[in-house]
């Protein structure tokens, strides 16, 4: 036996180098599938960074305002009511981020576009 390595034939401990320094000259290897494009780079570092800053959180289930509040009702001339359920750009906000039930989302969305129609609500953002 050596006295710089052991009986399997690996170098000591002490032969080693650090593992701060053992790839600082660029010279780590490469566990890629082959040569990758710039887009696909581009890509899967953003797929990374996505996985990264994505922090675990319980999200309430929404719940519709109408079936809460029986008094609310959805009628055309109540535009401050309708124009919750209108992004900045005029568009009719979907049920899955509004929250509310199929049956309401129907009548918000016949109730905006006769809000429309009496020229209430934008149809588009350069109306607003």
């Amino acid at each position: 036996m050596s006295e710089s390595g052991d009986s399997t034939g690996r170098p000591s401990r002490d032969d080693r180098p650090p593992r701060d320094d053992r790839y600082s000259r660029g010279d780590r290897p490469e566990y890629s599938r082959g040569p990758q494009s710039v887009k696909a780079r581009l890509r899967a570092r953003a797929r990374k960074k996505a996985r990264k800053g994505k922090k675990k959180m319980f999200n309430r289930r929404k719940v519709c305002r109408f079936c809460v509040d029986k008094h609310l009702a959805i009628v055309y001339s109540e535009p401050k009511t309708l124009r919750l359920f209108i992004t900045e750009t005029g568009k009719i906000t979907p049920r899955r981020i509004s929250g509310t039930c199929a049956k309401h989302q129907r009548r918000l969305a016949t109730g905006i576009k006769q809000a429309r129609q009496m020229a209430l609500l934008p149809y588009a953002p350069s109306h607003m």
